[in-house]
């Protein structure tokens, strides 16, 4: 499925900072996330309804790009979804193998995705977003669709901005990240060649600053 890894010869600088700073925390990031699913019902349930839906469009396999130590991938094994997880860090990817032996993980870039165009049934991005800079985001998007197949399905998720429209930096615990306005993001989507299905946002749970936001779309040309 995946064409190629850990080639990052032509990234931005600042991906290499991401990248170093999760292999630094990778195995204290995986120990503090390791049972979160279980604690967030709502989570669950958007990442059923993608998996129900790429399983009804019938495309093909799912990459959850961003995917850390594993957790979210193996969730969406459990589900029936034919899936596989990338990210930048190196420390992830292998706690992830070590993790979840029987799934698929590689290292990789969501702005430069080593996957070829139409190949995809689905893609999750589980807050994979946030340290991407804003001007760079519709890339990501467009690369997202170059790889899915027609009425692929795209499921983002991120903090939510407190400013309406807006787009915010913030303080995350491990690097810089950004804060979105649930509708300027999907106007980005829709740019990309996306059709919005389903918007959700909830407030804060007892370890979270701010809101928090999915979009499902899918993808229309």
């Amino acid at each position: 499925m995946l064409d190629s890894t850990e080639d990052f010869a032509d990234e931005p600088p600042d991906p290499l900072a991401t990248r170093t700073a999760y292999d630094e925390v990778a195995d204290r990031y995986a120990d503090q996330v390791r049972h979160r699913l279980e604690r967030r019902p709502l989570d669950r349930a958007m990442l059923a309804v993608f998996a129900e839906a790429v399983a009804g469009n019938g495309c093909g396999p799912v990459a959850d790009l961003g995917c850390g130590p594993g957790r979210v991938t193996a969730h969406l094994a459990s589900l029936g979804a034919q899936v596989f997880g990338m990210d930048l860090s190196s420390r992830m990817v292998a706690l992830a193998r070590a993790e979840y032996p029987h799934l698929s993980f590689a290292q990789g870039s969501i702005e430069q995705l080593p996957i070829g165009n139409d190949t995809l049934g689905g893609i999750v991005a589980w807050y994979s977003l946030i340290h991407t800079p804003p001007d760079r985001v519709p890339h990501v998007l467009s690369e997202c669709n170059r790889v899915l197949k027609e009425n692929g399905h795209v499921l983002l998720t991120f903090q939510t901005a407190d400013r309406p429209d807006a787009v915010e930096g913030f303080d995350h615990r491990v690097i810089r990240a950004y804060r979105w306005a649930p509708k300027r993001l999907a106007r980005l989507l829709g740019a990309a060649g996306f059709a919005m299905i389903a918007r959700m946002v909830r407030e804060p749970g007892p370890d979270e600053r701010f809101g928090q936001a999915y979009l499902l779309a899918s993808k229309v040309r």
